[in-house]
């Protein structure tokens, strides 16, 4: 059975479990791209949002510390 991520902090833990120790990196370019952010997480559909605006690179890296563990 497949598991499905319903939210973004099980996506972003998700995707930093899976990144963690294989030296992964993901990297996205935007180019006038725009992000509406809730500005509470009530999750509630008409809640107010903030618009961020994306020019740029944006890069998801992990890297493990000397003992191999996991860097915070």
């Amino acid at each position: 059975m497949t598991n499905v991520t319903t939210n973004w902090p099980d996506l972003a833990i998700g995707l930093y479990e899976r990144l963690t120790g294989h030296g992964a990196e993901i990297s996205y370019e935007f180019e006038n791209f725009d992000l509406y952010v809730p500005s509470e997480a009530n999750g509630e559909a008409n809640a107010p949002q903030a618009k961020w605006r994306m020019n740029g690179v944006l890069k998801i890296c992990t890297q493990n510390d000397a003992s191999g563990q996991p860097n915070a």
